[in-house]
């Protein structure tokens, strides 16, 4: 029988073998990967906020420029909501929500072609 009992007065690890991690992290395998998923993270959240902000100030920007016009009311009003989207898109990805910021930037962006169709 070679299992171990509680009786047994050895550690099941020896101490020389057993990991040592120090307080700051260095030396610990998978750091660089650590970093750079950080860093692929960081630009990602930054491109979606980026976009989310920019597509949401040009359908704003469409909207009153319908609004001003002689289009339908459903055009400025079909530019302005998916100006939403993309702004709730924008504030999803400064978030970290990025793939959910995609999805809703597709769909701010369908919006307003939607609006630019009803023109």
């Amino acid at each position: 029988m070679s299992g171990r009992t509680d009786s047994d007065t050895e550690p099941a690890i020896a101490e020389d073998s057993a990991p040592v991690i120090t307080g700051d992290g260095e030396g610990l395998v998978g750091d660089e990967d650590d970093e750079e998923y950080a860093g692929d993270a960081r630009q990602a959240r930054w491109i979606a906020a980026g976009t989310g902000a920019l597509l949401c100030l040009a359908g704003l920007a469409a909207a009153l420029m319908r609004l001003t016009g002689s289009a339908p009311a459903r055009v400025p009003a079909a530019y302005a909501l998916g100006a939403a989207v993309c702004a709730l898109a924008a504030l999803l990805g400064f978030r970290g929500r990025t793939r959910r910021a995609l999805w809703l930037l597709i769909a701010g962006t369908m919006i307003m072609a939607l609006g630019d169709q009803f023109d």
